[in-house]
């Protein structure tokens, strides 16, 4: 089974992960205008993301305008949306199960339902890094594709802009977090199957007292009764010597 230092450097990744994966869901910037031929002596430079698109003007003047139509949208930005937002509701349900997983918590049950909260976890972080990774690819290929197109005119190319290259990062840091808590249930475990809750010191002793207490008691009595009606006569009667 994986150590406690091993458990709480995969949760500290899958928290980096889910972090990075929010911020590049909101991060305008999934790709910005390329600066090639004319564009470079442009003075606007655009952006353009999974909720809005921006333009920064040579007077210093930044606006952005939300993208209203779910429907208009390419395909590619329409899958883009749906799986980020996925990733990270399951990283964030993945990280609820990890604290209960964790080795050094005291909650979360036994080591058998710890166990089982550390598969669910690593499960999650695994699943939402696969969902992180799918829409930086395609968003990638999509504006490389175009950027390499010779009819699409120089003013209207892009390029990868950094939203890209977190959400590639954070789906390695799920990747890796998932991945750890995966391996902390493997191996065979030794010891008790569930973590025996004990009294304090004061309260066993006062109830190995009480114990042996009763269990004497139980002996006298069943002493008592297995003794003859005339061993259980204390004195002499004169009708004996009659």
């Amino acid at each position: 089974m994986a150590s406690t230092g091993m458990q709480i450097f995969g949760f500290v990744l899958a928290l980096l992960g889910i972090m990075g994966a929010t911020v590049a869901t909101l991060l305008p910037n999934w790709k910005v205008s390329a600066d090639v031929g004319s564009n470079i002596i442009t003075a606007i430079s655009q952006m353009q993301g999974l909720w809005m698109d921006c333009t920064w003007y040579s007077t210093g003047m930044f606006s952005c305008t939300l993208k209203y139509s779910v429907l208009s949208l390419p395909a590619y930005l329409q899958t883009a949306r749906t799986t980020m937002v996925l990733c990270c509701v399951l990283a964030a349900m993945g990280l609820c199960l990890a604290s209960l997983g964790l080795k050094c918590t005291r909650w979360g049950g036994g080591r058998r339902s710890k166990r089982h909260a550390a598969i669910a976890s690593g499960g999650c972080f695994v699943a939402a890094g696969f969902l992180c990774l799918v829409p930086a690819s395609w968003f990638t290929n999509e504006v490389i594709t175009s950027f390499l197109d010779a009819s699409v005119p120089e003013s209207n190319k892009f390029e990868p802009g950094g939203a890209v290259y977190v959400a590639f990062v954070s789906a390695g840091f799920l990747f890796v977090g998932g991945s750890i808590f995966c391996m902390s249930c493997s191996g065979k475990r030794h010891g008790p199957r569930d973590l025996v809750l004990l009294p304090p010191p004061d309260k066993l002793l006062l109830q190995q007292q009480q114990q042996q207490l009763l269990q004497q008691q139980q002996e006298l009595q069943h002493q008592y009764c297995s003794l003859s009606p005339l061993d259980n006569k204390t004195g002499y009667s004169l009708q004996d010597y009659v």
